[in-house]
């Protein structure tokens, strides 16, 4: 049993039986006296995909979901299915594109530290890393001399995915990147 204010982001409980995930946790602290501490938890539904924001109380209690984690390394497209492979037995598994919305602009071939949220042997989702190495393929031209000013431009990586970068920054270069935010974090 997980109480509301042990509750962190990447959690597993159930609600009404079905396995949701924490995304996000903010906690109020009321001014007056007496009040109690309110915490505002954001869960994804795992077969579903919802969204459901509660405000809870730190005494609320939910049930920890029966749920295996797993290291797996990305594997390849298969149409419209992502390929994941379990680093210890080998087993792999497939989630469709549409499971994967937001995720998939990190996703390149190897990449390792996604952790996959089994039940039943059957992949629900999964957890990137908390960032990944990607390679810029168009972006405007370096500008000697940038790299005091804070002035960013846009960049657009192999994945697709498109960050402001710093104006320093070239064609070709290995930038990492934040997978909660999605901002640049330095050079790879």
């Amino acid at each position: 049993m997980a109480r509301a204010s042990d509750l962190k982001k990447g959690m597993v409980v159930e609600i009404n039986g079905i396995p949701h995930v924490v995304k996000q946790v903010e906690v109020r602290s009321p001014s007056s006296r007496g009040a109690t501490t309110l915490y505002k938890v954001r869960f994804n539904n795992l077969k579903t995909g919802q969204k459901l924001d509660e405000s809870l109380k730190g005494d609320d209690f939910y049930k920890d979901a029966d749920c295996i984690r797993a290291k797996v390394q990305f594997s390849y497209i298969d149409g419209d299915n992502y390929i994941f492979m379990n680093m210890e037995d080998y087993t792999q598994y497939s989630l469709s594109a549409e499971d994967l919305e937001g995720q998939r602009e990190y996703l390149t071939e190897g990449l390792e530290g996604i952790v996959a949220l089994l039940i039943d042997d059957a992949l629900l989702a999964i957890e990137l890393p908390g960032s990944v190495a990607l390679r810029i393929v168009e972006t405007a031209p370096g500008i000697k001399g940038a790299t005091m000013t804070g002035r960013t431009k846009p960049a657009r990586l192999t994945t697709g995915l498109e960050v402001q970068v710093p104006e320093y920054l070239e064609n070709e270069e290995l930038i990492k990147i934040n997978t909660l935010t999605g901002k640049f974090m330095s050079r790879a």
